[in-house]
């Protein structure tokens, strides 16, 4: 199974593929581009909008680690209870890349998405879902 596009519009609530198949997590990938290069060259600001978009969509975080570039970027991973969230910046590029992973039902991953793009000044985002573990109900029960 290839990535789709998705909008919020489009998103599933509950991963449900069909009445046969679940998937055991959600991932979004979002490509930014035409961002802030300002913010994006700012670790402290890359901070803010990664935990602040973990802890604003529900998330339980347990851990964080950001690292500045030099002459330019920042990357950055948030760790949460529910899986994770990272970016990767290119403030000469002004553009960004951002993972959202999420395997727990509290977490709403288009939230801290909408987030993102919107503390970056995003002004051509693109977010592909990618359902991950996906199983077929009648076969698989957990262990």
């Amino acid at each position: 199974m290839g990535a789709r596009v998705a909008t919020q519009d489009t998103a599933s609530e509950g991963w449900c593929l069909n009445a046969r198949f679940t998937s055991l997590g959600i991932h979004l990938l979002l490509e930014l581009k035409d961002c802030n290069p300002v913010i994006l060259d700012d670790i402290d600001l890359i901070k803010q909008v990664m935990i602040g978009a973990a802890n604003e969509a529900g998330a339980t975080i347990v851990g964080e680690t950001f690292h500045k570039f030099s002459p330019v970027g920042v990357t950055g991973v948030v760790a949460i209870a529910e899986s994770h969230l990272c970016i990767h910046t290119w403030p000469e590029y002004r553009y960004a890349a951002a993972d959202i992973f999420t395997c727990g039902e509290g977490f709403k991953p288009y939230e801290a998405a909408k987030l993102i793009v919107d503390r970056l000044q995003c002004k051509d985002p693109s977010i592909s879902e990618v359902q991950r573990g996906v199983i077929s109900q009648a076969t698989s029960t957990p262990v």
